[in-house]
C-alpha cells in the first residue's frame, strides 16, 4: 500500500471551487451508501459552501494518493481536552487502501500535539434495524479504540434534522482517550 500525503488545507483552498466540488462530491458519494435508508428523499451530507467555509476555517484535511484526492476528513477542537473528528470519506476507488485509518491517524495525531487528550466521533444508526455500513463503521471504530459514552437522538444536537429522517434513529457519540 501506498502512503497517503495527508495534510490541512490552506484557507485560501476555499476559492478553488473545483477542489471544493470534489470534496464535496467525495462526502456526498460516500454518506450517501453509509447513511441509504436513514433520510426521507434526498439527504446530501455537505453543499459546496458549508464546505468552503469548513476549508476556509482550517477545518479540512486531504488525503492524496500520486497527487489525486484519496479522501478528506473535518477535524475540530471541541474543548480545551476534546478533538472531534467528522466527514470522513475515503474514495471509493482507494477503498481498502488504508484512506480512513489514515486521516482517523493524522486527526487524532494533530488534536494530541494540540493538547487533547480525548477525541471524539458522531455516528448515526437505525434503531430498529441494522444498516451495513453502520454495524461495519461501530465495529472498525470500536477496534480502533473508540466506545460510545452517550447514546440520544439527534433531536438535541440537531433539531433541524430530526423531520428529515425516514426511521427512528439513535445518535452515538463515541470517545477514545489519546494518552
Amino acid at each position: 500500500m501506498t502512503t497517503p500525503e495527508i495534510a490541512f488545507l490552506p484557507p485560501s483552498a476555499a476559492e478553488d471551487t473545483a477542489l471544493v466540488a470534489t470534496l464535496t462530491d467525495l462526502v456526498n458519494t460516500v454518506y450517501a451508501k453509509a447513511e441509504a435508508g436513514l433520510w426521507a428523499g434526498s439527504a446530501d451530507r455537505t453543499n459546496a459552501g458549508e464546505m468552503a467555509g469548513l476549508v476556509r476555517a482550517g477545518e479540512i484535511a486531504v488525503a492524496r494518493l500520486d497527487g489525486a484526492v484519496a479522501g478528506s476528513v473535518r477535524i475540530q477542537r471541541l474543548a480545551e481536552d476534546l478533538g472531534e473528528f467528522g466527514l470522513l470519506a475515503a474514495s471509493p476507488e482507494a477503498r481498502g487502501a488504508g484512506i480512513g485509518r489514515e486521516l482517523v491517524r493524522f486527526a487524532e495525531s494533530h488534536c494530541r500535539a494540540q493538547g487533547c487528550t480525548r477525541m471524539q466521533l458522531e455516528l448515526l444508526v437505525p434503531r430498529e434495524w441494522t444498516h451495513p455500513s453502520k454495524d461495519f463503521l461501530a465495529r472498525w471504530y470500536t477496534r480502533l479504540g473508540y466506545r460510545v459514552v452517550e447514546t440520544s437522538t439527534i433531536d438535541g444536537p440537531h433539531p433541524e434534522l430530526a423531520p428529515l429522517l425516514a426511521t427512528p434513529c439513535d445518535f452515538l457519540i463515541w470517545h477514545k482517550d489519546l494518552g
